[in-house]
């Protein structure tokens, strides 16, 4: 059990899942740059949240409730959790782009529906994502195996921030689509390239005369 004192930003999950050294940037040395893809989705997370609460038939819809987690050490906002008359709960996430090819939604959604089994004292085992640009909405199994990685993970993050030190950086794809891509140097400064490469390889860019680039 974590103190409220310890308590660390539930979206710092998605960011660590990512890439650690992007959760160091931001939840450590505090530092945040926005692109075209955060800015998309900051803008449709405050349409989100600033929606009110409805009803309809069954289902009540509550949005941009406190959450937080004494067993994960997190706190955090929903985008929106359904209440259902039998008594089911299902959060919502709202996300700007499409399914990714890892587990970073799910493992953010999946640490919202612990947050809101210990403050409701109830049992969740379905949640769901909604892509916009796919314009769809996706259930999401609670199992055990995603609560395992989402509990690990959120050890991972506590003990990430405690240290205190952003790891170096690991160049790959993922690289690409990061809004920290021209402060970071991920493709000079990761563990997996040697000087010697570098500057090799720049050598050979600087040779090339500008009408061929």
């Amino acid at each position: 059990m974590h103190p409220e004192s310890d308590y660390l930003p539930l979206s710092g999950l998605q960011h660590l899942r990512f890439c650690s050294r992007q959760c160091a940037f931001i939840h450590i040395e505090q530092l945040w740059v926005e692109n075209f893809l955060t800015a998309a989705g900051r803008v449709l997370h405050e349409k989100v949240h600033s929606g009110i609460a409805e009803s309809r038939n069954a289902v009540k819809t509550e949005r941009n409730l406190n959450i937080a987690s004494r067993t994960l050490g997190l706190a955090g906002q929903t985008d929106a959790v359904e209440f259902y008359s039998d008594g089911t709960v299902i959060p919502v996430e709202y996300k700007h782009g499409k399914p990714k090819g890892d587990t970073s939604d799910e493992v953010q959604l999946c640490a919202q529906a612990i947050c809101l089994e210990e403050m409701l004292g109830c049992k969740i085992t379905e949640a769901a994502l909604y892509y916009f640009k796919i314009r769809k909405r996706l259930a999401i199994r609670i199992t055990d195996e995603l609560r395992k990685e989402t509990a690990d993970l959120a050890d991972q993050f506590h003990h990430l921030v405690k240290d205190g030190r952003t790891p170096v950086a690991d160049f790959s794809k993922k690289c690409e689509s990061c809004s920290f891509l021209d402060s970071c140097f991920p493709d000079s400064a990761g563990r997996k390239k040697s000087v010697d490469i570098y500057i090799k390889r720049r050598i050979r860019s600087d040779a090339i005369p500008d009408d061929d680039l």
